[in-house]
């Protein structure tokens, strides 16, 4: 009880940074804390494996994942917030309410009286018990639950798959295009200068300078200028330094 008591904040005030956080990544943290939260409440309650389960499966695979796609995908592209679906949000809402009517009934039965079978059911082992709910009195619905994540796994793939409908260029062909667009318009063929450089701070968020101390916005990761973290403020450095420059230069004459 003092454990629940305990983690119990902990886990409320993660949830609710994941609802509210900005940043996908914040939200993603916050989940795994309430993951972490709750593998300590199954291993409170006597269940090892669960709890096992909960943060290798859980926080340590699903989690980790999660994270990977959020840090490849960035944020690129905005999400729309107008409703596709009218009503949506009232039935988001309702269904919402009605979810967490049910669950804070459900958790104020547990808490309020005494664990009863508990050590009947763990007689043999927490594994075997789980075990033979699972494959004995459960197994149907356990198996239906198995098929809808296969299938919801399958769909995934199949929505993320994407058919290639034009030529694939060739590292010959990409060279051609490159050196044909500086020929038509100047652009160059190089890559970009890398974040930092002839800059005052070599970070990702600094931009490249150019030889006329300009920054050069192609430099910074797509990702990091969406977010509005591009470091900015070198005009005033770069005008100090040229007038100081201009002044060694009268000094020397």
């Amino acid at each position: 009880m003092t454990t629940f008591w305990l983690l119990a904040p902990i886990m409320v005030i993660a949830a609710l940074g994941l609802l509210f956080a900005r940043k996908a990544v914040h939200a993603a943290l916050a989940l795994a804390v309430v993951m972490i939260s709750l593998a300590i409440l199954y291993a409170a309650q006597g269940a090892p494996f669960l709890f096992a389960v909960q943060i290798i499966v859980y926080t340590g695979a699903i989690m980790m994942l999660f994270l990977f796609v959020l840090m490849l995908v960035g944020v690129d592209s905005s999400d729309a917030v107008r409703e596709t679906i009218a009503g949506q949000k009232l039935a988001a809402t309702v269904i919402g309410l009605i979810f967490g009517i049910t669950a804070v009934l459900a958790v104020g039965q547990t808490v309020s009286g005494a664990v009863v079978g508990l050590k009947a059911a763990n007689s043999n082992g927490n594994p075997y018990g789980l075990s033979e709910l699972l494959f004995g009195k459960y197994v149907l619905a356990f198996e239906f639950t198995s098929a809808l994540l296969i299938t919801a796994a399958l769909g995934a793939m199949v929505l993320a798959h994407k058919e290639r409908l034009t030529v694939r260029h060739t590292q010959a062909d990409i060279a051609a295009r490159r050196m044909r667009e500086y020929a038509e318009s100047g652009r160059h063929p190089g890559p970009a200068p890398t974040p930092g450089v002839f800059a005052r701070h070599n970070a990702v968020d600094t931009p490249a300078l150019l030889p006329d101390g300009t920054p050069l916005d192609a430099s910074v990761s797509p990702s990091i200028a969406e977010r509005g973290q591009t470091r900015s403020g070198f005009d005033a450095d770069v005008e100090r330094i040229a007038r100081q420059l201009e002044s060694d230069g009268e000094d020397d004459k």
